[in-house]
């Protein structure tokens, strides 16, 4: 079994690619579930959701969330009744809402509302949310708090950020399966998402870094730092707000002190020492995702870094 620790968008690739070149029912997702919402009264799993629509060949690869090929009826509607809509959600992404919330309401976990709704989408890998209970990443700006996907979305990174906290964390469980499949895996993937507010979350439920610390498979992350940016969306600035450097170093030292491997792109080929100092080895590959074939590269090179067979 291969673990995999997963955000939104990075991951989704990633993640798509690893179902391409191995079994995909070998993989074991932990989801993070920090940035979920109500939206209109419904539970939204922003980051299970592109996993999920990513596994299941349906994710809008130009916007990396949604649908492809949705439409935005019911959205211009609830514009029209004057509702807000800066989180746009698709007709058919509506559905998975729907559906989600009217399970949870009826007594079901998140983690077996997140089942039902991959076997339905004919998803073969294994997608868990980190944590039953209720966990949220906040942001501090100079105006106060906001919501993950308030300051994401919303105001689209703009703020400041001075702190990030995850309210109900440490009250939370890690969700049933997650402890084991970590112990029990062949090797555990850190998805290239964001450190602080994708895989922090994760790490933040009581139980899943002891475990990560633990366990006797490989552990290897992807850097989501390529060249002193960030791929995608506010890393960069989120990585700074924790005192750490936006680098390779930096998503290696906010992994401390069980990552063994971070793979990173050829640009960043130059921090291999100074990862070994910090008890870290460097593997470069081409990092960058920007269609279906790196991808599958990047997977391989990941399996590859784990000592792990295809």
């Amino acid at each position: 079994m291969i673990v995999a620790l997963a955000g939104g968008t990075g991951a989704a690739k990633l993640l798509r690619g690893l179902a391409g070149v191995t079994d995909p029912s070998r993989v074991f997702v932990i989801g993070n579930t920090g940035d979920d919402l109500e939206w209109w009264g419904l539970h939204v799993s922003p980051d299970l959701d592109s996993v999920a629509y990513a596994l299941a060949g349906l994710l809008d690869a130009k916007r990396g969330w949604g649908v492809h090929d949705d439409t935005f009826h019911c959205l211009e509607a609830m514009a029209r009744l004057g509702r807000d809509t800066w989180f746009r959600l698709g007709d058919r992404d509506l559905a998975t809402h729907l559906h989600r919330t009217l399970l949870l309401r009826a007594g079901a976990s998140l983690a077996t509302a997140t089942r039902a709704m991959t076997d339905a989408l004919g998803v073969t890998a294994r997608l868990v949310p980190m944590s039953d209970d209720p966990v949220r990443t906040e942001i501090r700006t100079p105006d106060g708090w906001l919501g993950l996907e308030e300051y994401f979305v919303r105001e689209r990174c703009a703020p400041e950020v001075l702190d990030v906290a995850y309210r109900g964390a440490d009250m939370a469980r890690p969700a049933t399966g997650v402890i084991e499949a970590v112990g029990a895996a062949e090797a555990v993937i850190v998805c290239c998402s964001n450190p602080v507010t994708s895989i922090g979350p994760i790490l933040a439920v009581p139980g899943i870094a002891d475990a990560l610390g633990h366990t006797p498979a490989p552990v290897v992350a992807v850097s989501p730092i390529v060249g002193g940016q960030a791929v995608s969306g506010p890393a960069a600035k989120l990585l700074v707000a924790r005192g750490l450097e936006v680098s390779p170093l930096g998503v290696a030292q906010a992994y401390q002190p069980w990552l063994d491997t971070l793979v990173v792109d050829g640009r960043d080929a130059g921090y291999a020492a100074a990862l070994e100092q910090n008890g870290v080895r460097g593997v470069v590959a081409d990092a960058l995702m920007p269609d279906i074939a790196a991808e599958t590269r990047l997977a391989r090179a990941v399996l590859q870094a784990a000592g792990v067979a295809a």
